[in-house]
């Protein structure tokens, strides 16, 4: 009987380690986030940007289809998506929760970068 309340206890001390290092490994994770959090929101930022001003230029310069311009991404842009507005010649590029920009097609300037007030 005492080697099943031992076999028990070591048990139940084994699962609480276990909490205690999964906790742990979620905090470093979640403090990991949070320390790379402005770095990850910068570049999603200059890539909106990077997007916006290469999918107008394809658009309203080239004449293509929007579907069509993301072909033209550097590698490394897979999160980046575009939108497009017919009616103000504009496309939106964004990285989902963490940034966008847009470009607007100005005539014979090209594309030009629309600043967020």
């Amino acid at each position: 009987m005492d080697s099943k309340i031992a076999t028990a206890v070591t048990d139940r001390k084994a699962h609480s380690r276990r909490k205690v290092v999964l906790w742990a490994v979620a905090a470093a994770l979640v403090a990991l986030l949070i320390w790379q959090l402005p770095g990850l929101k910068a570049q999603a930022e200059a890539g909106s940007a990077y997007g916006a001003r290469v999918g107008c230029s394809c658009r309203y310069v080239e004449g293509r289809d929007i579907g069509n311009c993301e072909r033209d991404f550097v590698p490394g842009m897979a999160l980046v998506s575009l939108s497009d507005d017919p009616e103000t010649r504009t496309v939106t590029a964004s990285v989902p929760l963490l940034g966008s920009a847009s470009a607007r097609y100005v005539g014979v300037s090209g594309c030009l970068m629309v600043l967020e007030e």
